[in-house]
């Protein structure tokens, strides 16, 4: 092969090498792979409400406490994870109620209640401090922009337990261990008695005060007393199952008070006038929830709302006796029958509510005089 054949052939060798490589430079490049989406992060979960209780009484009492206590339960199984509930026992009505309530705020509580009477000045100072924390105070009277009271209307249960009492007594004198002299107490004296009335027009009421809510040893001295003043069916606006016990040990009768207390005294008991604190706590909750919670209001539950009942009735309580309780309990629900229907005469002789007149919220919140048939005059009453 000449010089020129070789040179000619290496010649065409190179034009080959660059034709191809213009052809792999002409073609389409090879995309790379797309980079995956980025996978959205779950939403954050929201951190419960907290919920913090106060109460008067332990919460073992058997009474007003372990109600309350019922009800605080009864907003964990409705709610879970949404909430998160504690409580502060045996919290005294006086400057240890303000200290506790400002613990609570401080830890983080958004929605605050306390439980008895004695707390509404204390909580009224705390509320004016920590606008961002809701407030709701049972069985007062004060309110405030974050502040809301609520109760139940626990004389229709005493007016029922009135209806069997009345029934039941041999001597026709009742007996009522009482607590603290305010309205709401001397509301459920006399409509105690009133029921009683209804059904034995010859009864009486003797009533002893104990000046506190729970106290078991001062209960006990109070319903003795009754006892061995002819009383010989006992009712009682105390915390503590110490009244049903007393009658049980004296072979009298006697009614549980807040919630069922008839395995405190299964022979003297004849029925408990019980409170049902789940279903306002569980709307009260709800509205902080969603927002719609408003202060400066009141609610006030009572049978129609599935706050009051009176249960566990004694199997000896004549069945007309039960038929009437139901009638009135059906009554109550549906606003045929009223309590408070005059004439109510106290027991000075006074009219206090006009005949066909029936008494209105405003006059029951003052409530001050002891009606016809209670012995004696309501502490403090001019």
């Amino acid at each position: 092969m000449t010089d020129l054949q070789k040179r000619s052939l290496l010649k065409a060798a190179a034009l080959t090498a660059v034709a191809a490589a213009a052809l792999v430079g002409c073609g389409k490049k090879e995309e790379a792979a797309p980079a995956p989406a980025p996978v959205a992060s779950a939403p954050a979960k929201p951190e419960p409400l907290k919920i913090a209780f106060a109460y008067v009484g332990p919460v073992g009492d058997g009474g007003w406490t372990f109600a309350h206590d019922n009800g605080r339960k009864a907003l964990e199984k409705e709610f879970g994870d949404k909430i998160a509930t504690s409580f502060v026992e045996n919290v005294p009505e006086s400057a240890d109620a303000e200290r506790v309530l400002r613990d609570m705020a401080g830890q983080g509580n958004k929605l605050i209640f306390g439980t008895t009477f004695g707390y509404m000045e204390p909580m009224l100072k705390v509320a004016a401090d920590n606008a961002g924390v809701k407030f709701e105070h049972a069985t007062g009277y004060k309110q405030a922009e974050n502040m809301r009271t609520y109760d139940s209307r626990t004389y229709e249960g005493a007016y029922m337990a009135g209806v069997i009492a009345g029934k039941m007594t041999k001597t026709n004198t009742l007996g009522v261990v009482a607590s603290i002299p305010i309205p709401e107490v001397v509301r459920n004296i006399n409509a105690f008695t009133l029921g009683a009335q209804s059904s034995n027009p010859k009864v009486k009421t003797k009533v002893v005060w104990v000046n506190g809510w729970f106290d078991p040893p001062k209960e006990t001295e109070a319903a003795t007393s009754l006892i061995n003043g002819g009383a010989d069916v006992l009712f009682q606006n105390t915390d503590s199952p110490a009244v049903l016990k007393t009658a049980e040990a004296k072979g009298k009768r006697a009614f549980g008070w807040d919630s069922d207390m008839t395995a405190y005294g299964p022979k003297a008991h004849l029925a408990s006038a019980v409170i049902n604190w789940g279903p306002y706590y569980i709307k009260a909750t709800k509205e902080a929830l969603d927002g719609s919670w408003k202060g400066g209001t009141g609610a006030w539950w009572g049978v129609k709302e599935g706050a009051i009942d009176i249960v566990s009735i004694a199997e000896d309580v004549p069945a007309e006796t039960k038929a009437k309780v139901e009638e009135v309990k059906k009554g109550l629900a549906d606003g045929s029958f009223a309590i408070w229907k005059g004439p109510i005469t106290d027991n000075t002789g006074k009219v206090q509510v006009a005949k066909d007149s029936v008494a209105d919220d405003k006059f029951l919140g003052g409530l001050n005089f002891y009606v016809k048939g209670v012995e004696g005059k309501v502490p403090g009453a001019k």
